[in-house]
């Protein structure tokens, strides 16, 4: 039970985080292409490799502490869903070319995120 709350409440901050990002993101950019949410995508990405290859690698690093970090704080921050839908949006309101970029560029930067953050957790074992 308490691993449960560790993780609502990491969510919770991961949730908030996102909702900062964005705001931020679409008055630094505009929101005409949904910059906040690629940011966090991307970011969560790579936190997640680096969480997941340091609780590998680091005997100390706690189970509990593994979860709330990425069923809950990464689970709140990153956004898929929102990812899908403002993909959609954008193709289904007439700019499939911007849909499309941003369907690319997420989709790689999240996969190079995740190497990156991998990478990242084997360097801290050394």
């Amino acid at each position: 039970m308490q691993r449960l709350l560790w993780v609502c409440f990491a969510g919770a901050i991961g949730a908030g985080t996102r909702y900062l990002v964005s705001v931020w993101a679409a008055r630094r950019f505009g929101d005409a292409f949904p910059v906040g949410t690629l940011l966090v995508n991307v970011a969560g990405c790579f936190l997640m490799g680096l969480v997941m290859q340091a609780s590998v690698s680091l005997a100390s690093f706690p189970l509990g502490l593994r979860v709330a970090l990425t069923s809950g704080f990464l689970g709140g921050l990153t956004t898929y869903s929102a990812f899908a839908y403002e993909t959609t949006k954008l193709a289904q309101d007439g700019t499939r070319g911007v849909a499309l970029v941003n369907l690319a560029v997420t989709t790689a930067a999240c996969f190079v995120a995740v190497v990156l953050g991998l990478a990242a957790g084997r360097a801290l074992k050394d």
